[in-house]
Order: structure tokens, then C-alpha cells, then sequence
């Protein structure tokens, strides 16, 4: 145990952050992430991040793009930071100051039905624990971090559903429960037979990881034959996928996903391959087909 004379003293104003990002129910990793931003800028600027100017702020950003941080990083860090001047500091019109990098989103990566079957048949054991977990991220289109912090009370056996609770944007929602991912559940809980997570940790009173999970879906594909590329959210972007190519209402999957923007969800109609296929060109609505093939 740590003797806390050798402990850091944390500083008032991280207290206050953490204790502004805890009121409002952030994850774990999303305060260290803030609270790891900040303290970049805290670096950079050689002295409390809460004498910034607006000025400092605009030094700060091009320090980021001239040091090669890419439009996502750079995107988190501005959140984080108009956190810190918006709610901790009171300073709106420092976050003001903070420009988004607008970049293009390249089409998720997806897996074919017959390659989803093979990944969860090789899903590491012992147990059917990660077979379990990697079936909840298909099955019921559930991110990474969601699918470890779900409990076993969150399976709604009588309605079909799960409850996924604080989810991407802090938002509660349901999920979609099938039959057979039902019955895989419950041969997973004869097994552990847990009263709170679904998925222990090796430590039963922590959730297992995000990070070991993606370890067993990295494991899971190796072992299927498939790419590296694959991690639990492909699942989730094949979930959405193959539910277009089945014809589900795009709107009944943004619910399902818990998208806040029909646009997030629409992305998916460009990568299902079968749905485009099935399209017939108004063209050929109009003329008829000739008989003379094409030289």
C-alpha cells in the first residue's frame, strides 16, 4: 500500500475538474483523458493552464498540427480543454478560441456474415466468456466499453432487451436481445454464475476490461484467418451493416446504435453491398432492354 506521505497532492483545480466530470457521470477513461489534456497544455504553456490566453490556446493548436497530431486527437483534446474553460474555469469565451478540425471519415470496415460465424467460433476460452462478449458486440450492435460495464440485471429476458446504461454520450438506451444470443447468455452465466457484472474481471468486483476484450478479438481473428484490422467495433459496424442489407429501416438503427444524428447512421447505407446491388437504376425503368448485345 502506498504510504501517503509519498502520495502527489492533487491541486485544487484538478479536484474541482474531477469532481465538475464525476457530477456529470464521465467515465473513468474519459476524465483521465481531460485531465491528461490539460495537463499537455499545462506543459506547453510552462505554468497553470488557468492563465491561458486566447492566444496561448491558438499557440497550443498549432503547436499539436506541427508536431503531426492527427484530426481525432486534436478533436478530443479541444473537447476536453472547452470542458476545463467552459464548466471548471466559467470561461466560455477561452473555449471560444478552439477550432475543430473538420477531416473526411473513411467507410467502416466490415465483416461478411460467413467471417462474423468464424470469429466468434474461434473466440478464446476457457469458457465461453469472450465468445459471450463478442457475440453481445454483433448481436445486439454494442460498442466495446458497453458490452464490458453491461450486469447481468441488464438482460431483459421477458422484453427481449438489453438495458445499456450511460452509454456514448451519456445517454440510456435499449438494445436488441435474440433468442439465440439469449440462450448463449445463459449457458455464459451457468459458467459464472455472477451476481453483478456480466463480465468479471479477474477481479469479480471490477468488469473485465475493454482492452481484454479487444485482446481476445484480436485473438479470435488471427485465429479465424482474418485481419488484424478487426476489433469489437467492426462487429458493431457489421451488425449495422447487415441489418440494412436486410432491409431494417435506417431509422430503426440509429436507435439501436444510439446514434444522436441520422447522418452517423446513414454512413452504413454506403458500405451494404447487397442493399446497392438490389437497386434497380431508374434507367432501366425506362427503357427497355435491347436485344443487341454491347460490342
Amino acid at each position: 500500500m502506498t504510504d501517503p506521505r509519498f502520495e502527489k497532492p492533487i491541486s485544487d483545480l484538478r479536484r474541482r475538474m474531477l469532481t465538475d466530470m464525476a457530477v456529470r457521470r464521465f467515465s473513468d477513461k474519459t476524465q483521465n483523458d481531460y485531465i491528461r489534456h490539460v495537463e499537455a497544455l499545462a506543459r506547453f504553456l510552462g505554468r497553470s493552464p488557468d492563465t491561458a490566453t486566447g492566444d496561448d490556446l491558438r499557440r497550443f493548436q498549432l503547436a499539436q498540427v506541427e508536431s503531426g497530431a492527427q484530426p481525432p486527437k486534436m478533436n478530443t483534446q479541444a473537447s476536453a480543454l472547452r470542458f476545463f474553460f467552459t464548466i471548471t474555469l466559467g470561461r466560455a469565451d477561452l473555449a471560444n478560441q478552439l477550432a475543430r478540425t473538420h477531416y473526411p471519415r473513411k467507410l467502416p470496415r466490415i465483416l461478411s456474415p460467413e467471417d462474423v460465424g468464424r470469429l466468434l467460433e474461434a473466440a478464446p476460452g476457457p469458457g465461453l466468456k469472450y465468445k459471450a462478449a463478442l457475440s453481445i458486440a454483433y448481436g445486439a450492435g454494442l460498442r466495446g466499453g458497453e458490452v464490458v460495464m453491461l450486469r447481468v440485471s441488464d438482460i431483459d429476458s421477458k422484453r427481449m432487451l438489453i438495458g445499456v446504461e450511460m452509454g456514448k454520450g451519456r445517454k440510456d438506451r435499449h438494445a436488441l436481445l435474440s433468442p439465440q444470443l439469449l440462450e448463449l447468455l445463459r449457458a455464459w452465466w451457468l459458467q459464472c454464475r455472477s451476481q453483478g457484472w456480466l463480465f468479471p474481471g479477474q477481479d469479480p468486483i471490477r468488469p473485465m476490461t475493454a482492452r481484454q476484450l479487444n485482446r481476445a478479438c484480436h485473438m479470435a481473428a488471427a485465429a479465424a484467418g482474418l485481419g488484424s484490422w478487426v476489433t469489437p467495433h467492426t462487429l458493431r459496424h457489421s451488425f449495422a451493416t447487415h441489418l440494412l442489407e436486410a432491409h431494417t429501416d435506417v431509422r430503426v438503427i440509429q436507435v439501436l446504435l444510439g446514434h444522436a444524428k441520422l447522418d452517423t447512421t446513414a454512413r452504413y447505407t454506403q458500405v451494404a453491398i447487397n442493399t446497392l446491388r438490389a437497386v434497380t437504376s431508374p434507367l432501366d425503368r425506362l427503357l427497355p432492354p435491347s436485344s443487341e448485345s454491347p460490342r
